[in-house]
C-alpha cells in the first residue's frame, strides 16, 4: 500500500505536473523525530516485560533444581523405605509436571495435557477442579510435604526449607500472570500508529522535489523501517502468546525435565552402589 501511494504521488508530480503538492521536508523529518523517541521508549518497555518474563523462569529452572536437591539430599532415600523413595519421584516429577502446566496455562493451551505420564491418575482428577491447574499441583506438593514432616521423612526445619521454595514458585507464577494480564495501554500504541501513519503520507511530498521518482525505494525503506520496529514492539510486550518471539517456556521446560530426571536416576544409581558395598564391606558417610 505505501509502495502504490507513493507511485501515485510520483505519477501526479512528474507526469501531470502537480508540483505544487510538494512540502519543506523538515516537516515530515520534524515528525519522525517525535515518532523515533515514542517507538524508542515502547520498544525498551516491551523489551522490559520480555526480559522480566525470561528472568522469572530462569529462576524457576533454578528452584526446580534447588526442590529436587532438598529432597534428595533432606530425605534419606537409601536408608529408608520404598515410601520414602517414592514420595522423593513423585514430588520431582510433579515439578516437572508443573512447569509445563503452567507454561501451557499462560499461553491459553489445555494446562493438562501431556501431564499423565507425571503425574498420578488420583492428582490429575483432582486438578480438573482447579481453574487455575498450577496453582492445584503446588497445593498438592504442599499436602505431600506436611504428611512427610508428619510421618517423620523430614524435620520441621527442613520442611520450611522445602516450603520456601515452594512459595518461591508461587510468586514466580503469580510475576507470569501479572505480566500476561497487564495489557500495554492501548491508547498509547494506537496513538503512535495514527502518528506514524501521518508521518509516511507526509514523507512522499516531502521527498519528490529533491529525488524525483527516488522518492518511491526510498519512501518503502523509511515506511518499512518504522513499521517493523513497532511490530517488534508489539510482539515483545506479550511473552506468553505462542509466538516465535515469546519467552521459550516449553524449551525451559524441557531443560527443567531433563535435569530432574537425571538427578533422580544418578541418586538412585548411587543408592544401589551403596547397598552393594555395604555388603561386603563398612560404609562410611561424611554428615
Amino acid at each position: 500500500m505505501v509502495t502504490i501511494y507513493a507511485v501515485l504521488i510520483a505519477v501526479c508530480y512528474n507526469n501531470f505536473h502537480f508540483t505544487r503538492i510538494s512540502i519543506p521536508i523538515a516537516v515530515p523529518t520534524m515528525l519522525g523525530t517525535v515518532i523515533s523517541l515514542l517507538l524508542a521508549f515502547k520498544s525498551n518497555q516491551a523489551y522490559d516485560r520480555w526480559w522480566e518474563a525470561r528472568t522469572i523462569w530462569g529462576a524457576i529452572v533454578n528452584d526446580s533444581r534447588s526442590l529436587t536437591r532438598q529432597l534428595l539430599t533432606f530425605i534419606d532415600t537409601h536408608m529408608g523405605t520404598t515410601e520414602e523413595r517414592l514420595f522423593c519421584e513423585r514430588m520431582a516429577k510433579r515439578q516437572i509436571a508443573w512447569s509445563y502446566c503452567l507454561s501451557r496455562h499462560l499461553r491459553g493451551q489445555n494446562p493438562l495435557e501431556g501431564l499423565d505420564q507425571f503425574i498420578s491418575p488420583q492428582d490429575l482428577a483432582n486438578l480438573r477442579r482447579y481453574n487455575n491447574a498450577p496453582l492445584g499441583l503446588l497445593e498438592l506438593q504442599g499436602s505431600d510435604l506436611r504428611n512427610a514432616y508428619k510421618l517423620g521423612w523430614i524435620n520441621e526445619y527442613q520442611q520450611v526449607e522445602i516450603d520456601r521454595t515452594l512459595t518461591r514458585f508461587s510468586n514466580h507464577m503469580g510475576g507470569c500472570e501479572r505480566i500476561k494480564n497487564t495489557i500495554f495501554p492501548a491508547t498509547y500504541g494506537v496513538y503512535i500508529h495514527f502518528a506514524l501513519l501521518l508521518f509516511v503520507i507526509l514523507l512522499p511530498f516531502g521527498l519528490i522535489e529533491f529525488f524525483g521518482i527516488v522518492e518511491i525505494p526510498l519512501v518503502l525503506a523509511i515506511s518499512s523501517s518504522f513499521f517493523l520496529i513497532e511490530k517488534m514492539a508489539i510482539h515483545l510486550q506479550d511473552p506468553f502468546e505462542n509466538r516465535p518471539t515469546d519467552t521459550p517456556t516449553t524449551t525451559i521446560s524441557r531443560t527443567i525435565d531433563r535435569d530432574i530426571m537425571q538427578m533422580l536416576k544418578e541418586n538412585y544409581r548411587v543408592d544401589e552402589g551403596r547397598s552393594k558395598g555395604a555388603k561386603g564391606a563398612k560404609v562410611f558417610y561424611i554428615l
